[in-house]
């Protein structure tokens, strides 16, 4: 093989090459990315309301109104979630927690026949029956109203849906009266419950109003700016009541 052979394909195999690597650096010029992502995905900015760092307490339930007129159907299909731990039937067994017949009016942890915890029994030490506002706390959050209970149920957040499965209760066996329509009890304890709230709501709705006091801060008018005061002729009669512009407003000093 002659030399000039030789330096033929030596140049093709070099421009070869330099072609590869021209390509790959050029590739990744116009693909690079411009940083690594630690987590793949989309920040979505979620515009938090003024005031909503605490949720508002809740206004204390009239019995006697709520009650009534309270839809017991609609309880009894409530309570269908209570039905894989309690019976409720006139008689019935226990299950994983104690029949419920006749649980309106009776003594916390006394159904016969069934092991309760001791906080449950601490409880019922010093609450000599279960009355509506006490079920109604206690099924709403089962574990925080009462530690150390056996009923690990996550609770009924909405006050229609205790107030219904409480009425549904009523009718199994209640020993509890329903007490007298009282609205006004109910709308006096309402500003307690509201002073109960969160500092950090109180902050957010009194933000708002927290502007500067008035003297500090803001501008000044002085010269020509400044309103004159009105004399004898009106703020526009030249008379001779009616201070220079320039003296109208003077100066206050910076605070």
């Amino acid at each position: 093989m002659s030399d000039l052979t030789f330096n033929k394909i030596a140049g093709a195999v070099l421009a070869t090459g330099l072609a590869i690597v021209g390509l790959k650096e050029l590739s990744a010029g116009v693909f690079a990315s411009e940083g690594h992502v630690e987590k793949p995905g989309y920040a979505i900015e979620v515009a938090q309301e003024a005031g909503s760092g605490a949720a508002a307490p809740e206004a204390p339930v009239d019995w006697g109104t709520a009650l009534p007129a309270a839809d017991v159907k609609a309880g009894e299909a409530v309570f269908a979630k209570c039905k894989s731990c309690h019976n409720a039937d006139n008689g019935g067994p226990n299950g994983t927690g104690p029949n419920l017949w006749g649980v309106e009016g009776r003594k916390p942890g006394s159904h016969p026949g069934f092991a309760y915890s001791a906080a449950m029994t601490d409880f019922g030490a010093k609450q000599p029956v279960w009355d509506f506002e006490h079920i109604s706390e206690f099924i709403k959050e089962p574990q925080k109203h009462m530690p150390g209970t056996k009923m690990t149920f996550v609770g009924l957040k909405k006050t229609e849906d205790r107030v219904n499965v409480i009425a549904y209760l009523h009718t199994l066996g209640s020993s509890l009266p329903i007490p007298a329509p009282n609205p006004a009890a109910a709308a006096a304890a309402a500003p307690a419950a509201e002073g109960a709230a969160t500092p950090a709501a109180a902050t957010a709705a009194a933000a708002p109003g927290a502007a500067t006091p008035a003297g500090k801060g803001q501008p000044t008018a002085t010269g020509s700016t400044a309103t004159p005061a009105a004399g004898a002729g009106g703020p526009t009669s030249p008379g001779p009541a009616q201070a220079p512009a320039s003296k109208a407003a003077a100066p206050q000093p910076a605070h």
